[in-house]
């Protein structure tokens, strides 16, 4: 450990920063933020990770940062502490359950068969994409439509636009675009009480979470708590795939002979899933999607704050200490990840996952804080990779460099461009 803080400037790199005083100081060192005018530890250990994350999670709240997070989203659950998050996180777990997942299926399939007829259009007049604005939309497209199921077409503006959209024009997650997002819940709102007047029932993820009922007390959730949590899941569930799919896209770009693989699986593969299980066929794609999120993962920085004293891997930690666990850096250390820049799939095979220490991959985070929608999100991406994969193939055009920007969740710096051209397997 590194006994005097590394003062970290205004560095706006703060990920470039991080990468850099790992790559000198190893698992565990200390740096000062002028900025929160604080030290916080950076253990990028997978001991540390499951110390924090799992083993004595109850005693580290979450830290930096989420004051802002909570001004966008308000007191959901990735923002919770406590009993109202152990509460809130029981009553919409049903909404997540393999069944409702199931159910929402041919929605997505639906959605990514359309973009995939748009994207065979593009190719046919010779048209280049910009592969971050369309992932950007259609992973909007496919959370609106789990929330809010047909209501989302009753959603929209004096104009006809969807006025959830500003998601995918406005770049900046500041107070001004926060405002704007918050002013969305008079339209959710809306939805929940013309549901409640026609006493209507539905499956989508609002209509699960409406229906949930407290374990203790029988209530349903309060209005305010509904709103914040349906907000909650509509970024979450929409900015971290969307980086993810802009990532792989690029990745398969740039490695042909992966790439030649994926198209082997999906032109195989004579029907489309329709369930979870089904979704499981497509091993090399869940692989493909797998090792992307390891070198791109979307929440690439997960930040906590002791509550008690606390002793992680023999560093002395005082109570309301500020720790960052990185899982970009977890997912790079050399110590676990033979090569760790590669691009390499089969590092995903199930006897070397077997072989691996589970705490050094972490792209949904672990523990009881873990991704609530890991699963959705999961067969959304691979569903989406089948369906593209199966008609067209994407060639990178550069325009500018392809840079990180380490902001709430990692995306590139620069949108990304492909021509696209028709495949007939």
């Amino acid at each position: 450990m590194v006994h005097e803080p590394i003062d970290v400037g205004f560095a706006d790199d703060l990920l470039g920063k991080l990468s850099s005083l790992f790559a000198q100081y190893g698992d565990a060192f200390r740096v000062f933020s002028p900025i929160t005018q604080s030290h916080i530890y950076v253990l990028s250990h997978p001991d540390h990770a499951r110390h924090v994350l799992v083993t004595h999670h109850d005693n580290y709240t979450k830290g930096i940062g989420i004051e802002r997070v909570g001004i966008l989203l308000g007191n959901g659950i990735m923002v919770s502490e406590g009993e109202l998050w152990r509460r809130q996180r029981k009553m919409i777990q049903p909404a997540f359950h393999r069944s409702v997942i199931s159910g929402m299926l041919q929605h997505i399939a639906a959605a990514n068969l359309q973009l995939s007829d748009k994207w065979v259009g593009y190719a046919n007049r010779k048209q280049e994409i910009n592969v971050t604005q369309e992932m950007s939309e259609i992973t909007l497209r496919v959370v609106l439509r789990a929330i809010f199921g047909p209501d989302i077409d009753k959603m929209s503006t004096p104009t006809g636009a969807n006025p959830f959209s500003l998601l995918t024009e406005e770049t900046e997650r500041n107070l001004a675009f926060a405002y704007k997002f918050r002013l969305l819940t008079k339209l959710v709102m809306e939805c929940v009480d013309r549901r409640r007047t026609q006493n209507e029932k539905h499956s989508d993820l609002l209509g699960v979470m409406m229906a949930a009922r407290d374990r203790k007390s029988g209530e349903p959730m309060a209005d305010r708590q509904l709103l914040d949590e349906v907000m909650t899941l509509i970024v979450a569930g929409h900015e971290t795939t969307a980086s993810a799919l802009n990532w792989m896209w690029y990745l398969l770009s740039q490695n042909p002979e992966i790439e030649k693989r994926l198209h082997q699986e999906v032109d195989n593969l004579q029907s489309l899933p329709i369930t979870l299980e089904d979704t499981m066929r497509f091993a090399y794609t869940r692989q493909v999607i797998e090792e992307t999120l390891r070198l791109y993962p979307p929440g690439w920085l997960l930040t906590r704050r002791s509550i008690e004293a606390d002793n992680i891997g023999g560093y002395s930690i005082a109570p309301k200490t500020e720790i960052f666990i990185s899982p970009y850096l977890l997912h790079r250390h050399p110590q676990f990840w033979d090569q760790p820049e590669r691009f390499d799939p089969d590092r995903f095979e199930p006897d070397r996952i077997e072989q691996r220490n589970r705490f050094v991959y972490l792209p949904f985070a672990l523990g009881p804080r873990a991704c609530i929608g890991e699963h959705f999100a999961m067969a959304e991406m691979v569903l989406h990779t089948a369906l593209l994969a199966r008609r067209v193939h994407l060639h990178y055009v550069p325009k500018g460099s392809v840079e990180l920007e380490g902001q709430v969740n990692l995306r590139s710096k620069h949108h990304i461009y492909m021509q696209l051209e028709i495949r007939r397997p």
